[in-house]
């Protein structure tokens, strides 16, 4: 290897995707491998781990193949990976809005997430409390009823049955 390609098993522990995940992602035409090796294996350019980048990113925030295929499509073309440069004019505008929207999803669903994980940390919180709450009395509780004149696991409380 030259250095400028790499196999789909360095590509999946980079950017932290399965095998299985980026043959999926090729399979919907995410992704293309770059180049393949004379043995047939996937070759991939840090170009394509930084697509690959894109994909596992906006998978958390729900985006479907297609949306992620439509961003895909648009950075390519405003990044002049289409073949005929970078586009002027009201394409560009256009291309540019449609960058603006997939932000603004992206915000709107990050926002989300973080008052999902802020409730969960609460119930998270709420759980520890009341296991705590819990052990506290459990250990409590065989001094409470040796105070009180009952029995406690080990019989009645000597101080308290002795004859005064």
């Amino acid at each position: 290897m030259d250095g400028k390609h790499m196999q789909i098993g360095e590509v999946a522990a980079r950017t932290e995707l399965s095998l299985r995940t980026i043959r999926h992602y090729e399979e919907a035409g995410l992704v293309v491998p770059s180049a393949r090796s004379q043995g047939g294996f996937r070759l991939y350019t840090e170009g394509d781990v930084a697509r690959l980048m894109v994909i596992r990113r906006m998978k958390p925030l729900g985006f479907t193949l297609d949306r992620m295929r439509e961003l895909l499509a648009a950075t390519d073309r405003l990044d002049g990976h289409a073949g005929t440069g970078p586009p002027e004019g009201e394409e560009r505008e256009e291309l540019l809005e449609s960058l603006r929207g997939f932000e603004e999803a992206a915000r709107r669903r990050t926002a989300d997430l973080r008052t999902q994980l802020a409730r969960a940390e609460e119930f998270a919180i709420t759980l520890r409390e009341r296991i705590e709450r819990l052990e506290r009395t459990e250990r409590a509780e065989p001094i409470k009823r040796g105070r009180t004149g009952e029995e406690s696991e080990s019989g009645p409380d000597p101080e308290l049955t002795a004859p005064a």
